[in-house]
């Protein structure tokens, strides 16, 4: 395979990583009774009212399918719209996954080229692990 092919494959893994650490931290947050404080709806309904995990989406107690469907588009409007990497048209970033779009930087162009590539490595795994 060629250098673009390699990118676009690792764009996605780091990117399906990413999704897999956050489903694992809201796993483990929600698991330990922390939840969002507040009515989840119009109707009054509390965060903790719903179960957590799987069962948050299908049986008795399930969030409504109209709330589902707002999740789902508003992780749509971000993927298409917000989170761009040079992988999908927004302009080329320093290493395939690079969504800062010259936005966001928390102190990345502070480190040195030995640790960052010390710290994509340690993104990477901790994203094969989840």
């Amino acid at each position: 395979a060629d250098q673009e092919r390699f990118d676009r494959l690792r764009y996605v893994e780091v990117k399906h990583g990413r999704i897999c650490q956050l489903a694992f931290l809201g796993q483990i947050v929600t698991r330990n009774g922390i939840h969002l404080p507040g009515p989840i709806d119009m109707a009054g309904d509390s965060f903790d009212s719903y179960p957590n995990g799987i069962a948050a989406l299908f049986g008795d107690n399930a969030i409504p399918q109209a709330g589902l469907l707002q999740i789902v588009a508003f992780v749509g409007f971000l993927e298409l719209f917000v989170m761009k990497d040079s992988a999908n048209g927004a302009e080329p970033g320093d290493f395939p996954g690079d969504f800062r779009n010259g936005a966001l930087d928390f102190g990345w162009d502070t480190f040195d080229e030995e640790t960052k590539l010390s710290k994509r490595a340690i993104e990477l795994n901790n994203g094969r692990a989840a």
